[in-house]
Order: C-alpha cells, then sequence, then structure tokens
C-alpha cells in the first residue's frame, strides 16, 4: 500500500505561485509515472502534468510555460510549481502515482486526497 500526503494548497492572487508536494510513503519500491491532475467544480478531472521515472515532462496546454512538475526519488515527492497562476487554475489538485514492479513495469495507480487551490481575481 501507498500513503500520498499532499501540501502547498491555498488561496492567492492572480498572478501568483504556489508549490504544490506530494510525498509518498509506505510499502513500494519506487515509482515510474508521477502526475498531477485537477478537478474544477462542476467538471471532469483533467489531467495537469506529468513526469516519468526519466524525467520526460508533459504538460496540459492550459499550462504550459506556466507550471513545472518536478520529483525527487530519493524523497519519493512529485512536485508542482505553479507561476503566473490564473483564475481558470482554480480546483482541487490530486497527485497520482505508479508504482514500479521488480521487473520495471507498472504496477498499482494511486491517488492523493487533493489540495484545494483557489485563485482570486
Amino acid at each position: 500500500q501507498v500513503q500520498l500526503v499532499e501540501s502547498g494548497g491555498g488561496l492567492v492572487q492572480a498572478g501568483g505561485s504556489l508549490r504544490l508536494s506530494c510525498a509518498a510513503s509506505g510499502s513500494f519500491s519506487g515509482f515510474n509515472d508521477m502526475a498531477w491532475y485537477r478537478q474544477a467544480p462542476g467538471k471532469q478531472r483533467e489531467l495537469v502534468a506529468t513526469i516519468t521515472s526519466g524525467n520526460s515532462r508533459n504538460y496540459a496546454d492550459s499550462v504550459k510555460g506556466r507550471f513545472t512538475i518536478s520529483r525527487d526519488n530519493t524523497k519519493f515527492t512529485v512536485y508542482l510549481q505553479m507561476n503566473s497562476l490564473k483564475p481558470e487554475d482554480t480546483a482541487v489538485y490530486y497527485c497520482n502515482v505508479v508504482t514500479r514492479r521488480w521487473n520495471g513495469r507498472d504496477g498499482d495507480n494511486y491517488w492523493g486526497q487533493g489540495t484545494q487551490v483557489t485563485v482570486s481575481s
């Protein structure tokens, strides 16, 4: 089992910055893909950014150039640096990780509990 604890959310004015963290604990040897998703009220959950074990990154078009995903494999933590925040970035942000099996292939998928990000205009 893997437990994910997110932190760093809050209220910020448009144009401001926040840094989200998601720390993993429990029984695992490592992670393949790590990602951040978000869900705004009345909308479906959407992918924000992903980072592979080889540090390849992908971003949703809406956040490119403003958000940066990173990971620290020694701390089993994934981060999301969010700059130039806009009111439309307001959502609950969830981290998602995929464990790595002994053979390097994808294992189980886990979600964090979510952290609220609110951007005021």
